[in-house]
């Protein structure tokens, strides 16, 4: 199989990188292509590993175990962390709770050392590394900011149903209709959900609005994304009532004609189908159905002011 081609490759490839010098004694192996039959292993001076008696120092709030099991993780910027860490916990008592990516400036050098593991690949893992918690860091993750709408007239006391709108150009076109007294549900606020975003913005909701039972419906496109972002927030905050807006959904329905191609690149999630479909009929299920397995979609903009004029 030619084995040796692959092996004299490697060997030619090693001491490209300076891990073999070969002994120029001129003895061979005698094949072809001929290699020198003794090389020297250049052994890489091993990196100063972290003092064990400083480690010991800060036993009392950390946990080393991983760093012992795997030293190639003993560097000089893992361990300036650790004591910037340590630091920090020792007087953490005495500390506000800040946003993550303040403590992570603070700490760090980088408020999105502890968010991005692309850009900081060394970062994201760091606080399971060294067994502490975000909670310890005295942190909390705040939701997005979204954009809404408030029934003129109304207050924020007031408000009892809430319809979440995927995508912008619904946005504007309930507001009108909302205006108008035409919209279904009669919401006293419209959120714009921005698609996926909302499944991150949420939280924010209740960072505005007093706590108590509110009514939730989400309208979105026919499609996989849109089915899977409302089950999803379903299954994130069991607690809150939300539901898809059927009636909404099914002015939708009728406006097949204007289907076109499912999105590129969407993840087609069986149980995320299933879930939504089964907020319908049997009949409707069928014709949802026949549009999954068309790969169409039906976007929420067919929705228009002057489409809506049908149902009036």
């Amino acid at each position: 199989m030619d084995g040796y081609s692959l092996f004299y490759q490697a060997i030619q490839k090693l001491e490209d990188e300076g891990q073999l010098n070969p002994i120029h004694n001129n003895q061979y192996n005698g094949r072809t292509p001929s290699l020198p039959l003794y090389y020297w292993v250049n052994i890489k001076v091993q990196a100063d590993k972290w003092d064990r008696l400083e480690m010991m120092k800060l036993n009392d709030l950390f946990n080393f175990s991983f760093y012992e099991r795997h030293p190639e993780w003993q560097t000089k910027e893992e361990w300036n962390r650790i004591q910037n860490l340590y630091a920090f916990l020792q007087s953490s008592e005495e500390r506000e709770i800040v946003s993550l990516e303040e403590r992570s400036l603070e700490l760090f050098g980088h408020e999105k050392f502890l968010l991005d593991g692309i850009s900081f690949p060394d970062g994201k893992g760091f606080l399971v590394r060294i067994g502490v918690s975000e909670e310890q860091l005295k942190v909390v993750k705040y939701g997005e900011p979204f954009v809404f709408w408030i029934k003129q007239g109304k207050e924020i006391k007031d408000i009892q149903r809430v319809l979440i709108v995927e995508n912008l150009s619904f946005f504007h076109t309930s507001i009108q209709l909302l205006e108008a007294d035409q919209l279904d549900y009669e919401p006293e606020l419209i959120i714009y959900g921005e698609g996926t975003k909302i499944e991150r913005s949420f939280s924010f909701f209740f960072k505005i609005f007093p706590p108590k039972s509110y009514l939730f419906y989400y309208a979105g496109d026919l499609d996989a994304a849109g089915y899977g972002i409302i089950t999803r927030m379903i299954e994130k905050y069991p607690d809150c009532c939300i539901q898809p807006a059927l009636k909404i959904y099914r002015k939708m329905l009728e406006c097949l004609d204007q289907r076109n191609d499912q999105k590129s690149g969407q993840i087609l999630n069986l149980k995320y189908r299933d879930s939504f479909f089964e907020w319908f009929t049997e009949e409707e299920q069928e014709v949802l159905m026949k549009l999954w397995m068309e790969n169409k979609r039906v976007p929420q903009e067919v929705l228009t002011i002057e489409t809506w004029r049908r149902w009036m």
